[in-house]
């Protein structure tokens, strides 16, 4: 095991940020078994931001460009948290420089391009470097608790998935054009939030097998362009100079799995849910509900064959549920997680990973990036079926 670990950041916009203090925060989760954390650089092309993220998580400077620490020496661990269409450019060449990735998902904004990073980050494990996507709900306790329900047989198969991750950045005709409304058709809400919600599904469900019904639709077909920088999904003053927004601000589909079959439902339109995933799974023994919105609990139903006092209820979580104790500085019931809690464990997952930590002494591993194509198929399938009447399309 190495003695320290020197980590960067590359993009310091929302998510970049919450990369940022996720590293910040690993080594003090669960047993001190990591080697030391050097909290380093953020890096950004806009400097004000990356300088702001520099000071405000307490790394050492900020870069202005991905080549500047790919040249590191100091630097051994980089998260890529930039622009979809950028990921496969910086991941190539931080890999090619020794550095071990976490690429925010989705892994690239084509197809195409993701199965060749895939390739490069097999060929850079063959060499020892690490490349892992971060897939950050299946960090989420109460996600992780109900998928241990269904696979411990408590729940059973799987009959019914309904999901639906409903976001309201973008419901605005005022919100500002951004990258994340340029691309082709599915590279809007499906690529943004529907990336999640159908990792969930499968982190759940198994495998889907087909995908059908699929639509997109663009809600909003312009935006204003901005007068300055715009970070995450920030509003800033607009110029009367408008763009063609290029892809989809809502999508839907069905799905069938192995077992069971599914209907999903994403938008960043939807007035009032500003961070809202959702989903109910139906089961041969009951059924569960999460809400992101309530993150520390859960809805449990499991039939006890007395139709009168059959009933949903409401589970807290606590330490007897996955990553909580020891993963909390405060890790007793009812104290609160939240989704930033769940980008520490990713964190503290990839940096295990890397320190060398077996998997019996780790937490569960982030996900390789043939997984990240495989999330990327899914969407590319619902693209192909929204492109062609709601045609079924087979996996």
């Amino acid at each position: 095991m190495a003695e320290s670990l020197g980590v960067a950041v590359i993009g310091a916009g929302m998510a970049g940020k919450a990369h940022a203090a996720a590293y910040r925060t690993a080594s003090a989760l669960y047993s001190p078994v990591l080697p030391q954390v050097r909290l380093v650089s953020i890096g950004d092309v806009n400097a004000e931001f990356g300088s702001l993220a520099a000071r405000r998580f307490g790394y050492e400077r900020n870069d202005a460009s991905w080549q500047a620490i790919a040249e590191a020496d100091d630097i051994d661990v980089v998260s890529v948290v930039i622009a979809n269409s950028l990921h496969r450019e910086v991941v190539e060449g931080l890999l090619a420089a020794g550095k071990h990735v976490l690429c925010e998902k989705p892994l690239s904004d084509t197809l195409d391009d993701a199965r060749v990073m895939a390739e490069a980050a097999r060929s850079a494990e063959a060499r020892g470097t690490l490349a892992r996507i971060g897939f950050t709900f299946r960090r989420t306790p109460g996600i992780a608790y109900i998928r241990d329900l269904i696979r411990n047989g408590t729940l059973g198969n799987v009959l019914h998935f309904s999901g639906r991750y409903w976001t309201d950045y973008g419901f605005s005709p005022a919100a500002p054009m951004s990258w994340r409304y340029k691309g082709g058709p599915g590279s809007g809400a499906l690529a943004d939030v529907g990336s999640h919600l159908t990792y969930v599904s499968e982190f759940l469900c198994g495998d889907i097998r087909s995908i059908s019904g699929g639509r997109l639709t663009t809600a909003i077909d312009k935006r204003p362009l901005p007068l300055s920088a715009v970070m995450g999904h920030d509003h800033v003053a607009v110029s009367d100079t408008y763009e063609a927004v290029e892809n989809d601000d809502y999508a839907a589909f069905n799905a069938e799995f192995a077992s069971g079959a599914g209907s999903f439902e994403v938008s960043r339109v939807a007035a009032g849910h500003a961070n809202s995933l959702q989903f109910e799974v139906f089961c041969e023994n009951g059924g569960a509900k999460f809400d992101q919105r309530r993150p520390n609990e859960i809805q449990l139903f499991l039939n006890d064959g007395h139709g009168s006092r059959n009933g949903y209820r409401q589970v807290i979580l606590g330490p007897d549920h996955p990553y909580i104790a020891g993963g909390l500085a405060m890790d007793a019931p009812e104290v609160g997680f939240g989704q930033n809690d769940a980008f520490g464990y990713q964190a503290r997952a990839f940096l295990e990973e890397v320190a060398g930590l077996s998997d019996a002494e780790s937490l569960p591993r982030c996900a390789t990036f043939d997984e990240g194509v495989r999330n990327m198929e899914l969407l590319g399938a619902v693209t192909e079926s929204a492109l062609n009447n709601g045609k079924k399309i087979t996996l």
